[in-house]
């Protein structure tokens, strides 16, 4: 199953020196969920520090389960909202 992951930086509440140290920790996070066909796709976000991601998961507490390995999620630094998605119905029949 497919979701969409919106996550954003919580920089009212922590300095950006907190974001610059734990950085290179991830974005190396962030590789090995590609790596391992849980990340689809990723964007930065304009609107602000955070990404936007398409995953692939069992459900939605995989996915939870999952981005609470990141290094920021782990500091309470980010928001994340999940979306579950199913397939677009206009192209069929």
């Amino acid at each position: 199953m497919q979701f969409l992951v919106m996550s954003r930086r919580r920089s009212e509440d922590f300095p950006q020196e907190e974001f610059d140290r734990l950085f290179a920790d991830e974005a190396s996070r962030a590789r090995e969920f590609y790596a391992a066909g849980f990340t689809r796709h990723i964007w930065h976000r304009v609107d602000g520090g955070g990404v936007c991601q398409v995953v692939e998961a069992r459900d939605e507490a995989e996915v939870r389960d999952t981005l609470a390995t990141l290094p920021f999620a782990k500091r309470g630094m980010l928001d994340i909202d999940v979306v579950a998605l199913k397939p677009y119905a206009g192209f069929t029949g």
